[in-house]
């Protein structure tokens, strides 16, 4: 087929994502239904035909997230930390609170200021507390140590607590503390204790951020991975030498893809934790605990943790029976399974599809030159060789993994000549360093098997005769 470029670089590629996946067009257009309408979709098919493209694509069609998950302190039941979600604009808009009254030196009683350093105890001036002397007697402000002994009397200090009658007649505990721009802030006891618990809101640890990515990926039976974890602390969480049990919660994949997609790969390896993923599938939220029963996290818990996504999984059909029936139900309940095509028709469309897929993964890359229409030409041909090996029928394959390994290999070897371009040489050479060890036996030997053997000296029993 003659191609109608000179190279892949003049090929435009398209600005939509679902349109880089090529000759998936029925997955392609439930991918886009599920991105509209928060659909789950099971995609059944070979490796390499393009499941984890498609859950890419699909999640770069969604808006991005709007709230950031978090767990607080909780100073009653450390053991219990408190969920904290917040929008965008509540953090935005988060400013930081301030409690009591800031005054001057000169507005608070002389003793005050006296024993924070900010007035001299001889004549009354007021200064800087961080001169140690009196910029107008010249006297020192703070007292000189009796025998060379320092103590907390000789020095100057950070709050002074003072009694002052209320208007019934009551009295209250009054805080005057020194700021940072050397001024004075005074508190009441209500003003004390409420600046507590706010700071100990401020003990905060973020676990799913706001500007994060609408893709997550999960490979592998990994319960830690996927629902979550408390980490283990040696000390028990004690309040001193230990680290808080807030500080140890760690987000699950579920968690992470709240608001975005989860991208279940291989879904018949989860085996029994196919059943805690159903209930953050119907419940939509999913507490944290330690999964280690001997671990000081089990005891922590962190309840009705956001999870809303769209589940995306994968898996080949020979193991659709081992996906939960349950599971399974509440996809098809709530979403589709599609079956993805392992090849399409030798047309000159789809022909400009693999060229355009070439161009892709060339621009993926970043590393390798752009390929001749006389390379793409000879990539065709594999592709062609690759479906009549695979599928037993004419076409053009779209078992493109192995077409992308190809494409770079060859991109590799014209990089190494310092060519301008991929050109049909660099692909026949790719062909063939590409090659499997099985099949670079078959060229070698007529008997592979044995062969293979002989080369790594395995001998018979009978005697010395290499088998």
């Amino acid at each position: 087929m003659r191609m109608e470029f000179q190279s892949t670089a003049e090929i435009v590629l398209p600005k939509d994502p679902l349109e880089w996946v090529i000759g998936q067009e029925n997955a392609v257009r439930i991918a886009r239904i599920c991105a509209s309408q928060k659909r789950h979709i099971l995609l059944v098919g070979a490796p390499g035909t393009g499941k984890s493209m498609v859950a890419r694509a699909l999640s770069s069609l969604l808006p991005k997230p709007k709230c950031e998950l978090s767990v607080l302190h909780n100073p009653a039941r450390p053991e219990k930390p408190t969920l904290s979600v917040r929008s965008g604009e509540m953090l935005k808009n988060e400013k930081p609170k301030e409690f009591g009254t800031v005054l001057l030196p000169g507005e608070v009683p002389e003793f005050v200021s006296e024993q924070l350093g900010m007035r001299c105890r001889r004549c009354g001036g007021l200064s800087h507390s961080r001169i140690p002397s009196c910029p107008h007697c010249g006297a020192d402000k703070v007292r000189r140590p009796i025998l060379g002994l320092a103590g907390p009397e000789h020095a100057h200090r950070n709050f002074v607590e003072a009694v002052r009658m209320r208007k019934d007649g009551s009295e209250e505990m009054i805080i005057y503390e020194r700021t940072d721009d050397d001024r004075i802030r005074m508190l009441t006891e209500k003003e004390l204790k409420d600046r507590k618990d706010y700071e100990a809101k401020l003990m905060r640890k973020v676990i799913v951020p706001l500007n994060r990515s609408t893709f997550v990926q999960v490979v592998g039976n990994n319960e830690t991975e996927l629902l979550g974890d408390v980490r283990h602390d040696p000390y028990g969480g004690h309040p001193e030498i230990g680290m808080q049990p807030y500080m140890r919660v760690v987000a699950g994949a579920v968690h992470e893809a709240h608001e975005g997609v989860l991208f279940v790969d291989e879904m018949a390896t989860l085996g029994e934790t196919q059943r805690f993923l159903l209930t953050a599938m119907q419940e939509k939220k999913f507490s944290i605990t330690g999964r280690n029963p001997n671990s000081a996290g089990a005891a922590v818990r962190v309840e009705n943790v956001p999870c809303d996504f769209i589940l995306v999984g994968a898996m080949n059909i020979n193991d659709l029976g081992k996906l939960s029936p349950a599971l399974r139900s509440r996809i098809r309940g709530s979403g589709y399974e599609v079956l993805l095509n392992t090849n399409m028709e030798d047309t000159p469309e789809n022909c400009a599809k693999v060229a355009q897929f070439v161009a892709q993964e060339i621009k993926g890359d970043g590393k390798i030159p752009h390929a001749s229409s006389a390379a793409v030409d000879e990539i065709l041909e594999e592709s062609r060789r690759i479906c009549r090996a695979a599928d037993g029928k004419k076409g053009l394959t779209l078992r493109f993994r192995n077409l992308s390994g190809l494409i770079r290999l060859a991109g590799d070897l014209a990089k190494s000549e310092k060519a301008e371009l991929i050109e049909k040489v660099h692909v026949r050479s790719a062909v063939q360093f590409a090659k499997s060890a099985e099949e670079q036996l078959e060229d070698k030997y007529e008997n592979p098997w044995s062969a293979g053997m002989a080369d790594f000296g395995v001998r018979s029993r009978k005697g010395s005769e290499t088998v």
